[in-house]
């Protein structure tokens, strides 16, 4: 018997999987976001960092309107003029080592790529990761994920992953034997808690990989041009051999990327790997007018000052229940004595958004064109929320 659709139905609901902030927005522009009340927050969070460039932006809309007009999808078994000009754009911020790419969806789909990649391209399943990483969620990637609470309901993991503390190359030696084909680590972790290491601790992982001919994974996907820089990892002179990015490279639009060097890419197998979404017209689109305006050497200083201002200006405060600043460029975390919730949740009653970083971090990560002005705002906030929790 057909399935007869006059018939009621239930009504969908999503899976209760994220906690619920208690919002509906509506829209947004700039650095600011809109409820269905008409209520105005200003945004440091960006949707967990993908708004870089604000809400909005002009040139992202208007590419991505052109582009809808014209062709909103082709797979990557055909050519077309805005994959063409997203991967002119990016090669234009690379380093020339990193000369191949795959396209994805999402961060974690950057990932899966690139730990697939490293298996075929070394022959070993062995991987490196570190304590407190975040990497994604897909089954892959969750195995380099560190927190339990993502990886223990749907164990046993991806075998030959395991975590080394952050920050410790000494832990990282007592950690390779003659199964790990790759290193995979964050510049500067996010998710826990915006770790910033040690000046060297990249470029001895380099140095390390180098020795062993293990392949080097920088997971760019939340640092990537939002640190001062273009990439995390230029700070200390050094190339990956994989390159993960998403988050902010199309400002919103979900695509995400692997680019490796040309020795790994000419060993993975023609066909091996795959999306049909991935590198559609529309999110390449956008991801070429977002570059266009993150290939200023001016955005990236601006945000090295603003990041600096906003901790200084926190660290001015001198709040008894702060017990660290930090981060780089916008980028930055702001630790407390007791849990972070109360006082993400009394920042959002005063109209301001970020988000956490483990449980006693809050996280800001701004768009990276917002003014000195609505960073103050976001501090008086912060202030307010944190004297309000006690």
């Amino acid at each position: 018997m057909g399935h007869d659709l006059t018939t009621t139905h239930a009504r969908l609901s999503p899976i209760p999987l994220h906690a619920a902030r208690g919002l509906t927005l509506v829209r947004g522009e700039g650095a600011y976001l809109w409820d269905d009340r008409n209520r105005r927050y200003l945004d440091l969070m960006t949707n967990y960092g993908v708004n870089l460039l604000g809400h909005s932006h002009p040139q992202v809309t208007a590419a991505i309107t052109a582009q809808a007009a014209t062709l909103l999808s082709a797979h990557q078994s055909f050519e077309t003029p805005a994959r063409d000009e997203f991967l002119v754009a990016l090669g234009a911020l690379l380093p020339p080592p990193l000369s191949r790419i795959s396209f994805g969806n999402s961060g974690a789909e950057s990932v899966e790529a690139a730990l697939k990649y490293a298996r075929v391209a070394t022959g070993r399943h062995g991987i490196i990761a570190t304590h407190r990483a975040y990497h994604g969620r897909t089954f892959g990637a969750l195995a380099a994920t560190a927190d339990a609470k993502y990886r223990d309901p749907f164990a046993p993991m991806l075998e030959g992953v395991r975590h080394v503390p952050f920050d410790d190359l000494n832990a990282m030696d007592e950690a390779f034997d003659d199964s790990i084909g790759a290193v995979i680590v964050e510049p500067i972790q996010g998710e826990g808690g915006v770790r910033v290491p040690a000046d060297g601790y990249l470029a001895g992982i380099r140095e390390r990989c180098d020795a062993r001919g293990i392949l080097l994974i920088c997971d760019e996907i939340q640092t990537g041009f939002r640190t001062g820089g273009v990439f995390a990892f230029s700070r200390e002179d050094i190339v990956p051999d994989i390159l993960c990015m998403s988050k902010s490279i199309a400002n919103g639009l979900p695509l995400g990327v692997t680019v490796t060097t040309e020795s790994v890419s000419e060993r993975v197998p023609k066909g091996s790997h795959g999306s049909t979404f991935a590198g559609n017209p529309l999110v390449c689109a956008a991801g070429t007018a977002t570059l266009t305006v993150l290939s200023s050497n001016e955005v990236h200083n601006r945000a090295t000052q603003a990041g600096q201002r906003f901790m200084e200006k926190v660290r001015g405060l001198r709040l008894a229940q702060v017990r660290e600043v930090r981060g780089r460029g916008l980028m930055l975390a702001v630790e407390l004595k007791k849990p972070a919730t109360p006082v993400i949740k009394a920042m959002q009653e005063r109209g301001v958004l970020a988000l956490p970083g483990g449980g006693t971090v809050i996280r800001f990560l701004p768009s990276i064109l917002i003014e000195d002005a609505q960073l103050d705002e976001g501090i008086e906030a912060l202030a307010a929320a944190v004297r309000q929790a006690g």
